[in-house]
């Protein structure tokens, strides 16, 4: 049998890695088999050479990633060209090999001298996720796997703790933040001693030096939208959904953004995307989107499958679909290299979610070169504010974008 090859900036990351470290590298990068490669060179495996060299009695090994990839045996093909598999009579080694969602961490919190794997990294907050992480990184060996691994200084005190750099959650909030006691929940007002902060990250931060083989072109297709319409909303604080009013600015720039995402032109301008991609992932927020998307017409004999709260249907396998997803529920967790084509039919306020939905489709095993990103924008005032909060990498905030208007 052949052995483990890697690419050099993967080789080189296995080489820099240890335990207790976050392997960062951007979506499609391959973090899963450098990983697991990690997990095979520790247990006596040997990378780069001509035949695969066994391991010597492998720990056990627990894989905690999202409820999609483990019920669609994503980590198996990962996982065969190491000889391991979940499947006890299909592994080549007497060991455990557990993969599970984060949903169902707290499972193993009695496990000891293993080795775990944390995909798509979860532990930020401090709630019953992050405190069963925090018992299993006392007795075990643990790497996490992260596109993107923390927005802010506190999204790292998990992990920080989990390394022996704190004690406990109070020590790092005693030591580096300043609270905001003017509104009515504490919040973060800054940080103190950034420049220790920034040490300690760079000690767990293994970065991938990826360079993409893939061209993206991201397009922005303008449609319009009732401009009457959408400014009476903003006028008259009334919502012509729910027939009442307005309460806040949640729900007003809901409001407007049904009026926007509504609008025939949006509905027009994707059926005349399809028309030139026959084979279409489209992104989307709201199930009145949904309920929009699935009543189009996109022409005879074309399958049309939904990933969302409701529904978990696979990538269709003819010719002509499209598959509709929802962001939250989709927007990590799966790939796709039947398509080189992206639709987002409305944009969602966070540039993490938007940035990890196009990596669906921008993988190493991908045949396509040249991949297709059509964002849908109309000239409304929500439209430009999500746009610019996510062009400077944000999240886009009602309170402040109503403030202003």
């Amino acid at each position: 049998m052949a052995g483990i090859s890697l690419y050099d900036y993967q080789l080189d990351a296995v080489n820099r890695m240890r335990n207790g470290c976050i392997l960062c590298g951007d979506v499609g990068s391959g973090k899963s088999r450098t990983g697991l490669a990690y997990y095979y060179s520790l247990q006596g495996g040997q990378l780069g050479t001509k035949q695969y060299v066994k391991m010597k009695n492998p720990k056990d090994l627990y894989i905690i990633t999202t409820a999609r990839k483990r019920d669609t045996k994503e980590w198996e093909g990962e996982l065969a060209p190491f000889l391991l598999s979940s499947n006890s009579d299909a592994s080549g080694y007497k060991n455990k090999v557990i993969v599970d969602s984060w949903n169902n961490i707290a499972k193993y919190i009695d496990v000891k001298d293993s080795f775990f794997i944390f995909d798509e990294q979860r532990v930020v907050g401090y709630g019953k996720w992050t405190k069963s992480f925090l018992k299993i990184a006392k007795v075990n060996e643990w790497i996490l796997l992260s596109a993107t691994p923390g927005d802010t200084w506190s999204d790292y005190i998990p992990v920080f703790i989990a390394n022996g750099f704190y004690k406990n959650k109070t020590e790092f909030n005693d030591n580096h933040i300043v609270w905001d006691y003017r509104v009515k929940f504490p919040k973060v007002d800054r940080y103190l001693n950034t420049g220790r902060l920034i040490r300690l990250r760079n000690r767990i931060l293994v970065d991938m030096d990826f360079q993409r083989d893939t061209i993206a072109h991201h397009e922005d297709v303008l449609v319009k939208y009732d401009i009457f319409e959408y400014k009476a909303a903003g006028k008259n604080r009334w919502d012509p959904y729910k027939q009442a009013p307005i309460e806040n600015a949640g729900g007003l720039c809901y409001v407007w953004r049904r009026i926007v995402n509504s609008d025939i032109s949006r509905q027009i301008a994707l059926l005349e995307l399809y028309e030139k991609h026959p084979r279409m992932i489209v992104f989307y927020n709201f199930d009145y989107e949904l309920n929009i998307l699935k009543e189009l017409y996109y022409g005879t004999g074309v399958e049309i499958a939904e990933w969302n709260g409701h529904k978990h249907q696979p990538i269709p396998e003819s010719d002509n679909w499209v598959y509709l997803v929802q962001y939250t529920a989709g927007c990590e967790g799966w790939n796709c290299i039947k398509t080189d084509t992206i639709v987002f039919y409305s944009q969602n306020y966070s540039y993490k979610v938007m940035h990890q939905a196009a990596g669906r489709i921008d993988r190493l095993n991908t045949p396509y070169r040249d991949l297709y990103y059509y964002h849908l924008k109309s000239h409304a005032a929500i439209d430009i504010g999500i746009s610019r909060a996510l062009k400077e990498k944000k999240t886009f905030n009602e309170v402040r974008f109503v403030g202003g208007n």
